[in-house]
């Protein structure tokens, strides 16, 4: 008995070289066709993130424009609290550039940890994404800014600090939103993915792009819902928190 025992031991270790290296082949393409899947799809979703965010901001500097345009009386002189306003104006910009600092030495660190946990084509593609995404927060910056000039002639002081909160939130999505996508990405190649057999991979793959189809599109909606909140509250304070009453009894809303 005991030699059956062997013999079934010893022809179930007999395992070809050849076989041993296609399964190889076949997990390493999986994890390559996930990966690249995966990718695609979020390049694509954050270049529609980007252009619903550009959009919604060109509404955002046209409907500001247009209640300071119809609703707004300049008065000669200098106010306090436009002083004021000034120095808010700079505390915003410098907690913006702290936030912009701060979403970059987060990228940083999730490169450099990626670099260590996971493989070379995962850090070239995270590597990209981020520079493209910084690229798109850049030329919607300019876009804005020009868009500003154009129709107000001015830049007036809320409309900047509307552009600089909105364009922070944007960035801070965005990088956060690949962070996630990074990790989820991982996680999914090092632990899905090598464990299942090929023929599971597309079911894998499926389930992945579903998932970060679903949680971009969710981001989109916030995105969207946060800026429409922002401008509700901008011409709230435009048009009721600023009208100043003078001694004359003439009402003013200040144009900054």
């Amino acid at each position: 008995m005991s030699s059956k025992i062997r013999t079934v031991l010893v022809s179930s270790q007999v395992v070809r070289p050849t076989q041993i290296f296609r399964t190889a082949v076949a997990e390493t393409a999986a994890v390559e066709v996930v990966v690249i899947v995966v990718v695609v799809v979020v390049v694509v979703v954050v270049v529609v993130v980007v252009v619903v965010v550009v959009v919604v901001v060109v509404v955002v500097v046209v409907v500001i424009a247009a209640v300071t345009k119809i609703f707004v009386a300049v008065p000669e002189e200098e106010t306090a609290l436009v002083e004021v306003l000034e120095i808010v104006v700079v505390v915003v910009v410098v907690v913006v550039v702290v936030v912009v600092v701060v979403v970059v030495v987060v990228t940083v660190v999730v490169v450099v940890w990626v670099v260590h946990k996971c493989c070379i084509v995962v850090v070239v593609v995270v590597v990209v994404v981020i520079v493209v995404v910084e690229v798109i927060v850049v030329v919607l910056v300019v876009v804005v800014v020009v868009i500003v000039v154009l129709v107000v002639e001015v830049v007036v002081v809320v409309q900047v600090v509307v552009v600089v909160v909105v364009l922070a939130v944007v960035v801070v999505v965005i990088v956060v939103l690949v962070v996630v996508v990074v990790v989820v990405v991982v996680e999914v190649v090092e632990v899905v993915v090598v464990e299942v057999p090929a023929a599971a991979v597309v079911v894998v793959l499926a389930v992945v792009v579903v998932v970060v189809i679903v949680v971009l599109v969710v981001v989109v909606v916030v995105v969207v819902v946060v800026v429409v909140v922002v401008v509700v509250v901008v011409v709230v304070v435009v048009v009721v928190v600023l009208i100043v009453v003078y001694a004359d009894g003439t009402l003013y809303v200040i144009k900054f």
